[in-house]
């Protein structure tokens, strides 16, 4: 069980909740880290007493200093301060839940410093799975998932072998645009993509859930994280966010995992594991549902979805080149300079500037995801 953790990401949906954790479970936080809501991290470092805080933007630095004045926490900046984060003595668990390919150095520091991992960034295994999973087994780290889908995989896991999966049953919410069609999404506005039906998250990984892109990159997550193929997974529809994944055997046996859509189930699992601990999460009645519903996703109208299948599919660079044009893409549509369709279309088409590349270093995943980016930025 954790006792004492530094929380990358702590004033994100994630971090918040993981502080609730904290304060439930009584475990020390010793370090914290940010984006840019230094008055949110300054409250946090207030509550806390963390030996060390993180602003990652750098402009920031001297704002969050003036907002602690008086405090004992040593404050650093930008990728070299989440390392520091990622490394800290006093940590036995880093927890991950930053935006972006921007987690993916901080969680190869951890591994590299014989960190347990609590990970809810997406982008680190997507873009990095093979070299991370390749250091955690060589430092035998355990990588413990906090998406809730990933988590309820592990979950049913338990007392059984992976070498007796058959299949994967991931669930996908379907986001605020299930069911319709491509011309009914020509004219869809921010506002509309950020309505998510059951999860808070923020703008960035909503407007993933939106495009369904989110589930694409948690396809390549699983992969990585139990050693599956393409052909292993099928994506569920489940509008009611009540069964979180499952596993069929090769018995054709189905154990899943159900509970109320509230992060900090997961989360807190992650951090007390093998141990299960009282939450403050609402007891699940599936009186109150009456009935669960399920749907095969519709790839064809959310391309983003389908892009994120055969980019690992092919394998290499191509989970990079996705994910690398979805992060800029999402960024243009939330500052309005492209259309909602335009994301899947840029998504799509980036798998086109590479060539295929079995072995690959962490500057070629750097290099890859720059010209992603550039891609987007050139056809937008």
């Amino acid at each position: 069980m954790t006792k004492s953790l530094s929380i990358l990401g702590s004033t994100g949906s994630i971090g918040t909740q993981a502080l609730e954790v904290c304060c439930a479970q009584g475990f020390e936080v010793c370090g914290l880290a940010a984006n840019s809501n230094v008055e949110l991290l300054a409250e946090q470092i207030k509550k806390f007493k963390p030996k060390k805080a993180c602003i990652y933007r750098e402009d920031k630095y001297s704002e969050l200093k003036a907002l602690i004045d008086g405090e004992d926490c040593e404050i650093v900046c930008g990728m070299d301060g989440l390392c520091e984060l990622a490394t800290m003595e006093e940590a036995d668990t880093i927890l991950n839940s930053v935006v972006g390919m921007i987690g993916l150095k901080p969680t190869l520091c951890a591994i590299e410093a014989g960190k347990n991992v609590a990970l809810a960034n997406k982008e680190t295994l997507v873009t990095g799975g093979k070299l991370v999973i390749n250091a955690a087994k060589q430092k035998g780290i355990d990588i413990l998932p906090i998406d809730s889908e990933h988590s309820a995989i592990f979950q049913s896991l338990q007392g059984n072998k992976r070498s007796q999966i058959k299949k994967i049953l991931l669930t996908a919410s379907g986001g605020p645009f299930f069911g319709k069609t491509t011309n009914e999404l020509k004219n869809v506005t921010v506002e509309n993509a950020l309505n998510h039906p059951n999860w808070d998250m923020g703008a960035k990984i909503t407007i993933d859930s939106a495009t369904l892109m989110n589930k694409g990159l948690e396809f390549i997550e699983a992969m990585w994280l139990f050693d599956l193929k393409p052909e292993q997974i099928e994506i569920v529809v489940h509008r009611e966010s009540v069964i979180h994944s499952g596993i069929e055997y090769c018995d054709n046996s189905v154990i899943a995992q159900l509970g109320m859509p509230d992060m900090r189930i997961p989360i807190q699992y992650a951090l007390t594991y093998p141990d299960r601990c009282p939450c403050p999460s609402r007891e699940l009645s599936l009186f109150d549902y009456g009935k669960l519903t399920f749907a095969k996703p519709d790839i064809d109208t959310f391309i983003c979805l389908k892009a994120c299948i055969e980019a690992i599919t092919r394998g290499g660079l191509y989970p990079t080149v996705v994910n690398g044009a979805n992060e800029q893409a999402v960024a243009l549509f939330l500052d309005g300079k492209i259309s909602f369709l335009d994301i899947g279309k840029l998504v799509y088409k980036s798998m086109e500037i590479i060539k295929p590349v079995n072995n690959f270093t962490f500057d070629d995943i750097i290099y890859t995801d720059k010209l992603a980016r550039e891609f987007v930025l050139a056809n937008c």
